[in-house]
């Protein structure tokens, strides 16, 4: 029996009159998650993407798109011809495989071609009885059932499937209807995190990363780079900004209190990023930040940091623990990357006694030691672009 891969969709059905405008950017995404794939069908009708692809890419195509922002739930369904024999038929013949004796089900129909000779509810019992009859073993069970087979009867076909042939996508808004960010990106756990969780609201990014030389090594740069090619499987590319910070963060520890180190650090590393972010016309700034989590973290030190900025800055953590971090971190597949032993430029020069309740006037008092506009021209100039998509290699092999 052919086998068609139907695509679902959910915030966007709420846009209004703006509803095709999310959908034909969704398709387009699509497209480019499936562009290595041939012989590609992609058809979109009453709130259903249907994609039509040979048998032997359907599970990689279902993988691809589980990776979409935007998909609410992927299926594999059979199709056939509208008729309630065909339809019954056909729903024996492709679940037979896949319903075992002891399973519940039931059957819910849906008839979107009013002209079809049986309403919903006619089809959904006859189908329903067909599979009860033709699948020995199975129980009907219409109020808790393991479970639900589909029956829908459109314009074109009949599609019959089943929630054992469901894989739940990553809903959300289709990449590029929510602007553009900018990511500070670290080698650590979190920040990946905070960039998916803002991707996935429809937001493009960018991301920058400071590289400290020889203080942190190559293996560093490259465990970076890897978690924007991780990232970048759910947004196709990622542009990666590598600042070169080893000599800010000489001159601070040299000129500045040592409990004001990272605070003055961090200052330098929002005031480029939003360099790059006004250069790249994205609209905010991203960071891993959770209130409390480390000292440069309380409510008084994010205010410290925030003052330098002009555009948002979101933290999407911020109310987070580091075990709710950590499970998003494994979903979303960069924290076995976080974890391997490459230090980055924010755990060397690390004070012992770093405060936590620092007063913007003495934080700036600290940092007027410095030749703040020098420092960061220089950086900037010497900034690295690398251009991270899903098919590069892993660095980290």
């Amino acid at each position: 029996m052919k086998e068609i891969i139907l695509v679902k969709y959910g915030e966007i059905i709420l846009k209004g009159g703006n509803r095709p405008v999310f959908e034909r950017v969704l398709i387009k995404n699509i497209r480019n998650a499936l562009k290595e794939f041939s012989d590609i069908k992609i058809t979109i009708a009453q709130a259903t993407i249907y994609i039509d692809t040979p048998e032997e890419n359907i599970d990689d195509v279902c993988d691809r798109l589980s990776r979409v922002f935007g998909i609410v739930s992927i299926s594999r369904a059979g199709v056939c011809e509208k008729s309630i024999e065909s339809i019954k038929k056909a729903a024996v013949e492709y679940l037979s495989n896949k319903l075992k004796a002891g399973m519940s089900f039931k059957v819910e129909a849906k008839r979107s071609d009013k002209r079809f000779e049986l309403n919903s509810i006619q089809i959904a019992q006859q189908v329903g009885g067909a599979i009860h009859e033709g699948i020995e073993g199975v129980i009907v069970d219409v109020h808790n059932p393991q479970v639900l087979v589909r029956a829908e009867v459109r314009d074109d076909a009949a599609y019959v499937y089943s929630t054992l042939d469901k894989i739940n996508g990553r809903g959300g808004m289709p990449t590029g209807t929510g602007g553009i960010a900018t990511l500070l990106l670290s080698g650590g756990i979190d920040s990946p995190v905070a960039g998916y969780m803002i991707a996935k609201r429809g937001v493009e990014l960018n991301a920058v990363n400071f590289f400290s030389f020889p203080y942190t090594s190559d293996r560093a740069k490259e465990k970076v780079v890897e978690l924007a090619r991780i990232l970048s499987g759910y947004l196709t590319k990622i542009n990666l900004y590598v600042v070169p910070f080893t000599e800010i963060q000489l001159e601070i520890r040299d000129k500045c209190p040592e409990e004001h180190m990272t605070l003055i650090m961090r200052r330098f590393m929002m005031k480029i990023s939003e360099i790059v972010a006004k250069k790249t016309k994205s609209a905010a700034l991203i960071t891993g930040e959770s209130v409390g989590q480390v000292a440069s973290q309380t409510l008084a030190a994010l205010n410290v940091t925030n003052s330098v900025c002009e555009i948002p800055v979101l933290r999407p953590l911020v109310g987070m623990d580091k075990d709710e971090i950590i499970e998003r971190a494994r979903d979303i597949g960069t924290f076995e990357t976080s974890i391997l032993p490459y230090e980055d430029c924010c755990t060397v020069f690390t004070p012992k006694h770093p405060t936590t309740n620092p007063k913007l006037e003495i934080i700036e008092r600290s940092e007027a030691a410095l030749d703040v506009d020098g420092l960061i021209e220089k950086a900037v100039e010497g900034i690295e672009i690398i251009e991270v998509y899903p098919d590069m290699e892993d660095n980290n092999d």
